[in-house]
């Protein structure tokens, strides 16, 4: 198989049978590049279901505002347009992560709990936008599951049975990887750069021209999130650390130590909301 195959397959991802409703709906919203804050608004607020997911998710300590948010049109003020596209996405893969790979879900809010307080402490004006792309960074993952299940599950063994890390298998088997795959839908639901960079090259940090930051932050949120043992990511082994992220991170291993510290409590409280267990 090689990448123009499966990225062909990939654009029309829409009209598979396995797609949930909820999240052909989104699409077709999301994919104007014309649509308002309010329109979002409207469609969400005409699904209970969706209200709920989306209100109990901003309410969460994903997010950093426990509590604060009761109206569908408050989390649209306070996150923003790009925010909130990238979390209808999230909230609505939701089903599709915890049905085709257990714990995905689970490493996915993790990471986002991470990139909020990275990009919180390099004052980023948008933490929350940083947060969504790493919510968002393996969803190459879900397109990829959906599209060739029983090819991905055997590059999943592989993995398992200690053959490489996730990604360059998928390099070897599709001609591209997740990340890849992620960073293409991305711009195909008309996603910014700031938030397709980063989901593009979480893998190779270096690559990002635009965002480097952004992208340095979600590289190792991804990287403490394996660390930690949230979930699971596909991968068994934690992936090395980029040094181009790392520099332009400009950590020390104190700080790491501190993000780990200030991350638990979050983590733990987002296992307790979302009915998670490690």
């Amino acid at each position: 198989m090689n990448a123009q195959v499966v990225l062909e397959k990939i654009e029309k991802i829409e009209n598979l049978p396995t797609i949930p409703s909820i999240l052909r709906k989104i699409l077709g919203i999301i994919e104007d590049p014309k649509v308002s804050l309010q329109k979002i608004s409207d469609f969400v607020a005409s699904d209970p279901t969706l209200t709920a997911r989306i209100l109990k998710m901003v309410n969460s300590p994903v997010y950093g505002f426990p509590g604060r948010i009761s109206s569908v049109s408050h989390a649209m003020v306070i996150l923003g347009l790009n925010a909130v596209k990238g979390l209808l996405i999230g909230v609505s893969v939701f089903e599709v992560m915890k049905k085709n790979m257990v714990g995905l879900w689970e490493h996915s809010l993790s990471s986002a709990i991470y990139a909020r307080i990275i990009a919180t402490r390099k004052n980023l004006s948008s933490p929350e936008e940083t947060s969504v792309a790493a919510l968002l960074h393996d969803i190459g993952k879900v397109i990829l599951l959906i599209t060739f299940k029983e090819d991905y599950e055997k590059i999943i063994q592989s993995v398992k049975d200690k053959e490489g890390l996730l990604y360059e298998l998928e390099k070897e088997y599709f001609g591209i990887t997740h990340a890849e795959v992620g960073g293409f839908v991305a711009k195909k639901w008309n996603f910014p750069l700031k938030l397709t960079e980063p989901i593009m090259n979480h893998h190779r940090p270096q690559l990002s021209k635009n965002f480097e930051l952004e992208t340095a932050i979600v590289h190792i949120s991804n990287i403490l999130s394996l660390s930690r043992g949230v979930g699971y990511s596909g991968d068994i082994f934690v992936n090395p650390v980029n040094a181009s992220a790392w520099n332009v991170l400009d950590f020390k291993y104190e700080d790491i130590k501190d993000i780990f510290r200030e991350a638990e409590d979050p983590i733990t409280s987002s296992q307790e909301i979302f009915g998670i267990d490690e």
